[in-house]
């Protein structure tokens, strides 16, 4: 076997055991580190030279990338990442990792022995405990809506109290991480609020009594997307409907405003049919 493209296969970097174990003979192994091909990280682990330094770096320091750095590179919804998350055995000695946010816990699903990057699982639970409620649950729907966890089954792992009840409130409704932020800050109105409402022929985002529509922006709402919008937003209008339009700054930067403006909208009653 060919260590390099074997290396490769395992992610770029790799203890030497695991190594092995795909049919790599030392013989190879070494004649590659001699010619410069594979460089040694630490005792018992290579890498290859143009191996993701991030990787490189966590198995350098013996833990595993966890919590939103996981979820960040599996491209789920994280609204800021301003260190590097990882996780290591509560038995585990120093680490030496001073730029890094380290978990020290048990993590639900065992990881895999040589493992430089953690189980999405693991890396959503320890997000519970480490993200506010609002980011942890629009972290949760953004990998129930991405089809890479599954609800049920997560529900029969043994949760932590905290994670139990925000894997509980996650939902797929919500399109985006912005439609789920814009939910949980609703939920303190307790009006009927529908998530994806059809109405008139087409979806919206949400529907606050009988006639509230909020639509909100994303980056795809633009050229085709943003003429068909206006169009559907007049058709609401003329059918009795009131529509609040909301973007991205508005929602992260401007919440006070928008609050106020859909207060204001309920307390005239423009959410109730006339």
């Amino acid at each position: 076997m060919d260590p390099i493209i074997e290396l490769r296969r395992l992610g770029g970097v790799a203890q030497v055991r695991a190594l092995l174990g795909t049919g790599v003979t030392i013989h190879a192994l070494r004649k590659a580190k001699t010619a410069g091909a594979v460089t040694r990280i630490r005792k018992g682990w290579v890498a290859l030279p143009d191996a993701d330094p991030i990787l490189v770096g966590a198995a350098r320091r013996g833990v595993v990338l966890t919590c939103i750095t996981l979820a960040k590179r599996q491209k789920l919804w994280v609204r800021k990442v301003d260190a590097l998350h990882v996780g290591a055995p509560p038995t585990a000695g120093h680490v030496a990792a001073p730029e890094a946010v380290v978990h020290w816990n048990r993590p639900i699903l065992a990881r895999m022995p040589g493992a430089v990057e953690d189980l999405l699982v693991n890396a959503l639970v320890i997000a519970t405990s480490c993200l506010v409620r609002e980011d942890a649950v629009t972290l949760w729907e953004s990998a129930l809506r991405n089809g890479r966890v599954q609800k049920h089954e997560v529900l029969r792992l043994p949760l932590p109290a905290r994670a139990r009840s925000i894997v509980t409130q996650a939902s797929l409704w919500s399109d985006s991480g912005l439609e789920s932020i814009v939910v949980h800050r609703l939920a303190w109105l307790k009006l009927p609020l529908v998530q994806q409402a059809w109405v008139l022929g087409h979806w919206v985002d949400r529907l606050i009594g009988d006639r509230l529509v909020i639509q909100i922006d994303g980056g795809t709402h633009v050229g085709a997307q943003r003429t068909e919008d206006i169009a559907h937003d007049a058709l609401l209008k003329l059918h009795g409907y009131h529509v609040i339009r909301i973007g991205y700054d508005q929602i992260m930067n401007h919440w006070t405003e928008v609050q106020a403006l859909i207060m204001t909208a309920v307390a005239q009653g423009l959410h109730l049919a006339r």
